[in-house]
């Protein structure tokens, strides 16, 4: 594989002073809380759940699989789209916040910002190679090792974000505040002409517990929690074709 299509590698992050006591160290695994900043929680979720199924299911892919294989991009597509999204949502819209209220974050929000760019770069790249593959099952091994070196260096992203960042900004912004919520970023999609709300939210809350989606779609429109079965019943109709029976993937993850 040419190496200037391989995710380039990620910058050492900036130490952020914690001001009089440790920083509250989240696990990547913690699930998304509904009341504080669900919009940028549940996008690190769903960016790690399917970046681990994405590869397996490439590697999956059989000669022949035409729309296996374009179903396969159309998603990986859309997967970057919405992060595209959400880094828009960061930049533009809640880091000018946290640095005029949290000076001291400047140094750590200038290097979150700077890696948005990188890795948008890298998913751009890593995108061609999955053009390529889900028309040529004989690249799809290579490809998918591709999505797992990207998956790891925004792992890294993620972890910065939520362990050094998240808390911070828990005293900047009110429990009431809309900045980082699930319908801010839903707007920041429909505006950027990103992924469509039903979509969006389908991928977004695909595994969270009942009772926590019940949570979140209360702080959205009465619209969204109308058509919110339909549009869940279609998702799951039209992406479980994507990843097999779902004793394979939990037979996988074991």
């Amino acid at each position: 594989m040419p190496s200037h299509l391989l995710p380039v590698a990620s910058p050492v992050s900036p130490a952020v002073p914690t001001q009089g006591g440790p920083v509250h160290d989240r696990t990547a695994d913690e699930e998304p809380q509904a009341f504080r900043f669900a919009g940028l929680r549940l996008v690190h979720s769903a960016l790690r759940r399917d970046l681990a199924r994405l590869p397996n299911a490439l590697r999956l892919l059989q000669p022949g699989e035409d729309e296996q294989g374009a179903a396969l991009l159309r998603h990986w597509t859309f997967v970057t789209a919405v992060l595209s999204c959400h880094h828009e949502q960061q930049d533009t819209r809640i880091w000018p916040i946290v640095r005029r209220f949290a000076p001291e974050l400047r140094l750590l929000l200038n290097w979150l910002e700077s890696d948005h760019h990188n890795l948008d770069h890298s998913f751009t790249r890593v995108t061609t190679l999955v053009r390529i593959a889900s028309r040529d099952t004989g690249s799809v091994w290579p490809v998918a090792y591709a999505i797992e070196d990207l998956a790891a260096r925004l792992e890294t992203h993620l972890r910065v974000e939520e362990r050094q960042l998240l808390p911070r900004m828990e005293m900047v912004f009110t429990e009431s505040s809309r900045v980082g919520s699930l319908p801010e970023l839903l707007d920041v999609m429909h505006s950027a002409d990103g992924p469509g709300t039903p979509d969006a939210l389908a991928w977004l809350l695909d595994g969270v517990e009942p009772a926590l989606v019940e949570r979140l779609l209360a702080d959205c429109d009465d619209l969204v929690a109308r058509h919110w079965p339909h549009w869940q019943a279609t998702y799951q109709r039209c992406t479980a074709p994507l990843w097999g029976p779902p004793e394979a993937w939990d037979a996988a993850g074991e």
